[in-house]
Order: C-alpha cells, then structure tokens, then sequence
C-alpha cells in the first residue's frame, strides 16, 4: 500500500502547496530520514529502482553523507535529489517534487546544491539518470541547462540475485 500525503505531509498540504519560495531549505538528508524518503518517492518520483528500499538508502547516505539531497518548507519534505560523486563523474538521480509543489523552482534549487557540491568536489559535468518516458520532468532539466546525450544509453545488469543471459566473447 502506497502511504498517503497525509502520512508524507503530517500537516497536509494547503491548498495544493506548503509556503512560499523564500522558506525552502535544502539540506542532506540523515539515517532517520530514509523511511520518509522511502514513502516520497512512491508519491513524487517516476519509476522505482532496484535500490529503493531501507537498505539501499540507509547505504548510501553512510557511504556519502552528503549525496542525498533535501527540499523542505516548514519541515515538510518537497523535494529531492541525489547527488552522487565517485571522485570522476557527478551523476544525479532521484530528481523529486512533490506534486502538489511543481512549477515553482523546487526542482531549479535542488539542481543548484548538487552542482555546488559537485564542483567543490572538483566535478567538471552532471550526468543525470532521466527516464525517456517521465515527458514531465524535461522542461526542467533542460531549464537547468542538462540536454540528453544522444551517443550513449545506459547498459545495466542487476548484480543481486539470478541474471538471465551471459556474455559471451
């Protein structure tokens, strides 16, 4: 069962949108945030991942504390991002705005903190995972600048579990 807004927003969401633009904080998120996450991304995010569980999250901000990436207006949660550097690349993933809260530079703000952190990690370019299908998310990646990359697609294998099919060559 998907949790409610209700669950997510304790407070409810007023009239669609929680605040004003100059309340948002961003912030990293904190072991005891991971089960609010969790029920986040089964609201504001596309698609799931094989990682979306407690102890997908829960490793990942003890490997990097600073990844994970939080909107937040009077406490509620609004948005997210993952932020992640492995000392080559900066790869974003995990772009989420509630939807009672788009169109209104959530999205815009979070994008501006993983691209600080990033190049005072020494970060020369973001790679952002965005799903072909999400048609909603587009106008904001482009708006920040991000465009597809035409010459390469993402190749994946699940290392976790039985795989179908073996390389061969």
């Amino acid at each position: 069962m998907f949790p409610t807004v209700e669950s997510v927003f304790p407070g409810g969401v007023r009239g669609g949108w929680v605040g004003a633009m100059d309340d948002l904080r961003i912030r990293t998120a904190r072991p005891g945030d991971v089960d609010a996450l969790l029920a986040f991304w089964r609201i504001a995010a596309e698609g799931t991942s094989i990682s979306d569980d407690r102890a997908g999250v829960s490793r990942l901000i003890a490997h990097d504390p600073e990844a994970v990436l939080l909107a937040e207006r009077d406490g509620d949660l609004v948005g997210t991002v993952i932020a992640g550097f492995d000392g080559w690349r900066c790869h974003l993933y995990r772009l989420a705005v509630h939807p009672g809260a788009r169109r209104r530079g959530i999205a815009g703000r979070l994008l501006a903190a993983a691209e600080e952190r990033f190049t005072r990690l020494g970060g020369r370019r973001g790679d952002a995972m965005v799903l072909d299908r999400n048609e909603t998310a587009h106008p904001a990646w482009r708006a920040a600048g991000y465009a597809p990359e035409p010459r390469w697609s993402r190749w994946t294998k699940p290392l976790t579990g039985r795989t179908t099919g073996r390389a061969t060559g």
